[in-house]
């Protein structure tokens, strides 16, 4: 059960990683890029391009909005996956480490003036 719960968070993962930047690319795009892109796609289907800038602006600004709300949830997000997934961030690894570190100095000191103690 563990090994199938695991195999499905990776691919979770991709998927929210591509939405956010997905987002951030339709973010990007300047309204004369969408007009362009607009125009293109609707020759390429054949529908009224004034319709389709509409249909593209619209499409523009929701993206834009989910990716602000991912921008502000996005930390919160990764924090649940890795959570879930029982890894740690690089962060918490290295105060982890620099506490393992001042254990192994203290611990050194100690039996340092105990060797000293018993001679």
């Amino acid at each position: 059960m563990g090994e199938a719960h695991h195999d499905r968070e990776p691919g979770a993962r991709l998927t929210l990683r591509q939405l956010a930047l997905a987002g951030v690319g339709w973010a990007a795009i300047g309204v004369e890029a969408l007009d362009e892109l607009a125009d293109d796609l609707a020759g390429k289907v054949g529908v009224d391009a004034s319709e389709m800038r509409s249909a593209v602006r619209d499409a523009a600004v929701s993206w834009r909005r989910d990716a602000e709300r991912l921008g502000a949830r996005g930390d919160d997000a990764v924090d649940h996956v890795l959570e879930r997934l029982g890894l740690a961030r690089q962060d918490e690894v290295d105060e982890l480490t620099l506490r393992v570190a001042q254990l192994e100095h203290r611990l050194r000191l100690l039996e340092a003036e105990r060797a000293r103690a018993g001679d």
